[in-house]
């Protein structure tokens, strides 16, 4: 993974969005916020044409992602839903598809992002170049392991940032038929992404 600081280009990105259900509503601090964020960047990606994989960790005990995370309204772009046990979000199924894609860059959001799970879910080297987890579209059943957890992944190679700042990486510029689009979005996800900011970046604020 390169700490070069690059622009973000859709057609060399996927959105990993894991672990988001329905039993875990009420254990993970700021899980509301959470699903904001991820939906907010649901339909940033379906304006960019980005890529999204999705896990469950057990659906048969811990139930399916949320219902307001819509990935059918996605069409293609969801390269599908997986379901494991492991602690990561790389299993098998997923390393496949991205094997079979030239991904540069993968965004990650989701839980649980204790350093354990979280720092075991940053593909290897070989499957993408460059790792950039959302601050606030991550969260953990304790908040104060959270910075932990990022500050590994940052040791690892990942790329700390956030939900506004990948989105403008990934448009890039303000031109072009989808920007009006991207423009309009950004503008009323405006609140929702000043209270995902303010309710999950304050405790990762030393990093």
């Amino acid at each position: 993974m390169s700490a070069n600081i690059r622009r973000l280009d859709p057609k060399k990105t996927v959105l990993l969005v894991c672990d988001i259900q329905v039993k875990f509503r009420d254990a993970i601090y700021g899980f509301e916020e959470v699903v904001a964020t991820t939906t907010k960047m649901l339909k940033i990606a379906k304006i960019l044409e980005v890529p999204v994989i999705v896990s469950e960790q057990y659906p048969k005990g811990l139930g399916a992602t949320v219902p307001e995370l819509n990935v059918n309204e996605l069409g293609p772009l969801h390269l599908g839903t997986f379901d494991k046990t492991l602690f990561s979000m790389v299993v098998p199924p997923v390393e496949a598809i991205l094997k079979q894609h030239d991904f540069e860059s993968v965004l990650i959001v989701g839980i649980e992002v204790r350093e354990i799970s979280m720092r075991r879910s940053i593909p290897r080297r070989s499957l993408v170049t460059h790792v950039h987890v959302l601050a606030d579209g991550v969260s953990s059943v304790n908040k104060e392991e959270v910075p932990i957890a990022l500050a590994s992944m940052r040791q690892a190679g990942a790329r700390i940032t956030t939900s506004e700042s990948c989105s403008f990486q990934l448009m890039g510029e303000a031109s072009g038929p989808k920007f009006k689009v991207f423009s309009a979005l950004v503008k009323a996800e405006l609140n929702s992404t000043r209270a995902s900011v303010s309710k999950l970046l304050p405790y990762k604020s030393a990093l």
